[in-house]
């Protein structure tokens, strides 16, 4: 889980931090963008994909949290997804700020 691909840079850790930061406020937008531009840095590379993992895991959640408002379980299910998505975010970025790897224990690997 805190494997080190190797001592990652000031401006790696910076960069990482942010995508995490940014996936809190802005889902999977900052993580793709980040993976889809920053493929020279292997640690970058890591964080943003799994910040990406992670976003389209929660945005499933909240499709189904969605889908069972109508039997009035939904909003229990909106709730605990949301401080997951706190929780998980503000681990990866304080994970990220030193420089280790932060894997989500339970968000869909789509993209390896």
């Amino acid at each position: 889980m805190d494997e080190l691909i190797e001592t990652p840079g000031k401006d790696s850790k910076n960069t990482a931090v942010l995508i995490w930061i940014g996936t809190l406020f802005l889902g999977f937008i900052p993580g793709l963008i980040v993976y889809l531009v920053k493929k020279d840095d292997a640690y970058i590379l890591d964080q943003a994909k799994e910040a990406l993992n992670w976003s389209i895991t929660a945005a499933i959640g909240y499709v189904a949290a969605m889908i069972l408002t109508f039997v009035l379980i939904g909003f229990l299910v909106f709730v605990a997804l949301g401080i997951c998505h706190l929780v998980f975010c503000v681990m990866g970025a304080i994970g990220a700020s030193n420089g280790k790897t932060f894997r989500v224990p339970f968000a869909l690997r789509l993209i390896n």
